[in-house]
């Protein structure tokens, strides 16, 4: 929220109240708390009719600092608020010395060092580096002209320092320049509103920042003062940690520890997932013919979606499938399992007038309801829809009843939609504070459905297809984008949002191939496959139009089975990637500059990404194929044909549609699989594995998971000319090393040696 009318004067009605003479720091045994008055402290008289600004450093976790900045500290603090790990750290605190007149706290590789005396001064050092900081200046307490009060903070920005993060946002990538308010909205993906909001930000600069305040957080972004980046929360207490680095991805480990990791997600969740679409006429026969046209031309599918009207219109949500559309749902579930498939359906956490629960909702409590008692309702989506409250504990039960009974059917997983359009004039059965809770809604919503999926499907079994979160929404994979148009510039604009949520902490995310509002052309839904299938999940889905490939042309179908094959027989490398998403909270689709954050030329690049951490993407999005790709350091290898490109630099291409750039990193030993039609095979049978650009001295090892729990593990050496690897662990009883044209085939348990080149 703005509240200075340029650098030097206040908004009309605005008073601050800053800390402009620090009185007492207080050093405790676990942190340090600042006391500091907003005017020069003289003589004793000068302590009269004078408020005091409390602020309180402390640390949750090795290498996080947490800062609380008070005014009245006599509230009520009404939940919810976020799950925040609290690890208890060793930490270093000390008082001034003779060398140097400021308190300091230490943990980890992080150091705050704080005035204790004169006006109020933050300093934060990272590995002995100043990273960030605040001053007198930044710290606020704030009045606005309708007497409503905030409490803001603002910490330096250096002169190349970028800031990423702040949930999915379909903005610009780097956020520098920008105001953002973290408020959960349906906003599509071309504009400024956002499904998912986090209050958190990453940069390039050794640290990032997380606001814990689950309601509304407002930030500018170099842009109230453009060498600093505000934040502020209403009331009269902000808390906020500094996560150190050195690099993003340390950042992004630690944030992660403390709000929570990805779920493990299975192997047939990567598969190609093929939907209804919306409002598009169907039945179980043209559900069936679908399934029959992917199998006739060579397409393997792995998830079928079942859209909103699965269920009878102006009924959502009552869970009753449509009898006229599908009179036999248990049949035709039995049969879709037949063919290997996995089935999801939609649902949402509103309950309409005209379905049945929404009585029995009602009577039993489990509605959100306004000050007078009645329930809150109104006809957007649906005709006089209603909240569940998740903040029940047996409204949760009651729900996720409801959707047992559809588990117990024969559905593997559900596409939890919506989730944002939280009232705030209304009473939770917790109590909870209807701002905070209007974010943090989606969390309790999408945990209840994952929390039943971990329940009846098991550990590594649950997904979700979701739309709408916020911090530790993480946890509930798989997420995906929202509403996109079926353009190039809302492909791209997807892309910016993926990479946004990537930098927030979100380990896996997907998007509607070929874009949602309206019907794409052959071109866009051609370039769109192939991005969508180099994604961490894969869907095809639309609104008023199918998206089934051969009904756009036969080019579709190629390109289709083309992406859908290559991204199966990568499955032992991104597997691979999924549990490093779970283990150590790192995305599947990285930015550029969370593996390359020293390279200045991929500090801004929002146009392509690694797929972990070893192959690059760079999506197409024109019909004529012309791409720009940033290629950073070193000789990259294509994937699709081998050819080479060197770094550091900017490459022109031009690709057919069956083709864009997917480059390997030097360095890498690649696991390729040995089938093409599932995602869920032994990845250790028969596995191949490729190398790229080894040098001299290389080291590394290869874990591909099987089926049994166990690793099948390869390390790979070069000496000199030769390469040599040796395989360990659970090894099956063939596998190969990739090198040049020859692949060489060894026992279980062999050591095999190849020429270098």
């Amino acid at each position: 929220m703005k509240f200075t009318d340029g650098y030097w004067q206040n908004l009309p009605g605005v008073d601050i109240l800053r800390p402009r003479a620090v009185d007492e720091v207080v050093v405790g045994e676990r942190g340090l708390t600042a006391y500091a008055g907003v005017r020069r402290l003289e003589t004793r008289g000068d302590s009269l009719n004078h408020p005091l600004v409390t602020i309180t450093l402390d640390s949750p976790a090795e290498g996080v600092l947490g800062v609380t900045i008070e005014h009245h500290q006599g509230g009520v603090e009404r939940g919810p608020a976020f799950a925040v790990a609290d690890a208890r750290p060793d930490v270093v605190v000390t008082g001034p010395t003779a060398d140097d007149p400021r308190a300091a706290l230490t943990t980890g590789n992080l150091t705050a060092r704080v005035a204790t005396t004169g006006e109020w001064a933050l300093d934060v050092e990272v590995d002995g580096r100043v990273v960030t900081g605040a001053t007198s200046r930044g710290v606020g307490i704030v009045t606005d002209a309708d007497g409503r009060q905030f409490v803001r903070e603002q910490l330096a920005l250096g002169v190349r320092d970028h800031v990423y993060g702040l949930g999915e946002r379909f903005t610009a990538f780097v956020k520098n320049g920008q105001a953002v308010d973290v408020w959960n909205a349906d906003g599509g993906t071309s504009s400024e509103q956002a499904y998912k909001n986090v209050p958190f930000y990453l940069t390039d600069a050794g640290y990032g920042v997380f606001v814990d305040h689950p309601g509304h957080v407002s930030f500018e972004v170099g842009s109230e003062v453009v060498s600093r980046t505000q934040f502020s929360v209403e009331g009269q207490r902000m808390r906020y940690y500094v996560i150190a680095g050195p690099d993003p991805k340390d950042v992004l480990r630690r944030y992660t520890a403390l709000t929570g990791r990805p779920a493990r997600v299975p192997d047939w969740s990567y598969g190609l997932w093929l939907s209804t679409s919306f409002t598009t006429d169907y039945d179980e026969q043209t559900v069936t013919s679908f399934v029959d046209g992917m199998a006739e031309r060579g397409l393997p599918l792995s998830v079928f979606h079942f859209d909103c009207f699965w269920m009878r219109r102006f009924h959502w949500s009552d869970f009753v499938w449509d009898p006229a559309t599908f009179p036999d749902p248990e049949g035709m579930l039995a049969r879709l399992h037949e063919r290997g498939l996995r089935v999801c359906v939609w649902i949402n956490p509103y309950i309409a007038q005209r379905s049945h629960l929404f009585a029995e909702g009602r009577e039993r409590g489990y509605l959100v309801t306004r000050a007078d008692g009645s329930v809150w309702q109104w006809d957007l989506w649906q005709a006089g829809m209603a909240l569940v409250d998740f903040t029940n504990p047996d409204a949760v039960a009651w729900y996720q009843g409801e959707l047992r009974a559809l588990l117990d059917m024969g559905v593997d997983c559900f596409k939890t939609d919506f989730g944002e359009r939280i009232p705030t004039d209304v009473v939770w059965h917790d109590g909870s504070d209807p701002e905070r809770m209007h974010n943090y809604y989606t969390h309790l919503y999408n945990k209840a459905v994952f929390d039943l999926l971990t329940e009846v499907r098991g550990e590594g079994e649950a997904v979700l297809f979701a739309r709408s979160a916020t911090a530790g929404g993480q946890q509930f994979p798989v997420h995906w984008g929202g509403d996109c148009e079926s353009t190039f510039v809302s492909m791209a604009e997807s892309l910016r949002g993926g990479l946004s949520l990537a930098s927030s902490g979100f380990g896996f995310w997907s998007h509607d191939i070929g874009g949602f509002e309206g019907t794409p052309d052959a071109a866009v839904f051609k370039r769109w496959l192939a991005f969508g299938m180099l994604s961490s999940h894969s869907r095809l889905h639309g609104s008023g139009s199918y998206r089934v490939p051969w009904a756009f042309d036969e080019e579709s179908v190629k390109v289709t089975q083309r992406f859908t094959e290559l991204k199966l027989s990568l499955m032992p490398y991104l597997s691979a990637v999924g549990r490093e998403a779970h283990t150590d909270g790192l995305p599947a689709m990285r930015p550029m500059v969370l593996e390359f954050p020293d390279d200045p030329g991929a500090a801004t690049v929002d146009t392509q990404y690694l797929l972990g951490s070893s192959v690059l993407v760079a999506p197409v999005f024109s019909a004529e194929g012309d791409v720009d790709v940033y290629v950073p350091e070193g000789e990259w290898t294509s994937l699709l044909d081998g050819s080479r490109v060197r770094g550091p630099r900017w490459h022109r291409q031009r690709h057919g549609f069956d083709s864009l750039p997917v480059l390997v990193r030097p360095g890498t030993v690649l696991p390729v699989g040995a089938r093409t039609d599932r995602p869920d095979y032994d990845h250790a049978e028969g596995v191949t594995l490729r190398l790229f650009g080894l040098a001299d001295g290389h080291e590394s090892v290869t874990r591909v998971a099987r089926p049994s729990g166990r690793e099948a593990v390869f390390r790979v050496t070069r000496s000199g000319d030769r390469v040599r690897a040796e395989a360990t662990g659970d090894v099956p009883g063939a596998w190969a090393v990739a090198h040049g044209l020859g692949a060489p085939v060894a026992a279980s348990g062999a050591v095999l040696e190849v020429p270098a080149t």
